[in-house]
């Protein structure tokens, strides 16, 4: 049903996430399940001719710098999802996540205060690095304490980050937690974004993350190309001369 609503908003793409918390138990890293074993047919994007595209999210809840040792290993099954994102507790799991681990999220926490301040060499190793910082926006639209929360750590974060590097998510449990991205957007500017950097933030951010998450994959790099517009002086160049006198006659 939520994957229904996506498609009905226009989302192009969806990301399926698997949460892990060392916290509450002990867990371990599964095999993702493949999008073609829950969806036998995808519907088609509304407007588009294209097929919606299931991505294969692991987000990894860390308290304890023990935590960060299993995305330092080459673990078989890390490599199989798509986007790997940390949800950082603690100041000096946040600076790690920012400066070391291989990620493609860092995740900030928008339902409580945080314990610590953002600082500007971190977040700026991060942003260079390639690595997204993730905001959702369904606990601001649950109850109005977390909407504050939510408002008030995203400025922080803006104020470093100057508003780079930025997904907005929704985490989305229940079709009725789901918005348009134009909702989303307009979202963004009360987190504290312009209006290019809240666009940016649900369309070519996410798509920036899904590269970052192939290049972690192929362990070199992702080259795309994107066809440049001809324009008019060139295509009459290109014409040869009987063909343009044809034409003109």
């Amino acid at each position: 049903n939520i994957l229904t609503v996506c498609f009905s908003v226009g989302y192009s793409a969806v990301a399926l996430n698997h949460v892990i918390d060392f916290k509450e138990k002990k867990q371990e890293i599964i095999k993702p399940v493949s999008p073609s074993e829950l969806f036998p047919s995808l519907p088609i994007v509304q407007g588009t001719t294209k097929r919606i595209k299931v991505l294969t999210r692991l987000t990894l809840v860390v308290s304890d710098p023990s935590h960060c040792n299993l995305l330092r290993s080459t673990s078989a099954n890390i490599r199989l999802y798509d986007i790997i994102a940390v949800f950082p507790k603690t100041e000096k799991l946040f600076h790690i996540a920012c400066t070391t681990l291989d990620v493609d999220l860092v995740c900030i926490n928008v339902t409580e205060k945080l314990p610590f301040y953002f600082r500007r060499p971190p977040v700026n190793m991060a942003i260079d690095r390639g690595i997204y910082f993730e905001l959702l926006y369904t606990p601001a639209i649950k109850d109005s304490t977390m909407r504050r929360y939510t408002i008030s750590n995203a400025v922080s974060l803006m104020q470093i980050c100057k508003g780079k590097n930025i997904v907005i998510s929704s985490a989305a449990e229940r079709p009725l937690e789901l918005r348009g991205p134009y909702d989303v957007a307009n979202l963004g500017l009360l987190f504290g974004l312009s209006e290019g950097e809240a666009k940016a933030a649900v369309s070519t951010n996410c798509r920036a993350t899904m590269l970052h998450g192939e290049t972690r994959k192929s362990a070199c790099g992702v080259v795309y190309t994107v066809k440049k517009p001809r324009k008019v002086e060139e295509e009459e160049t290109a014409v040869p001369a009987c063909k343009k006198a044809k034409t003109q006659a």
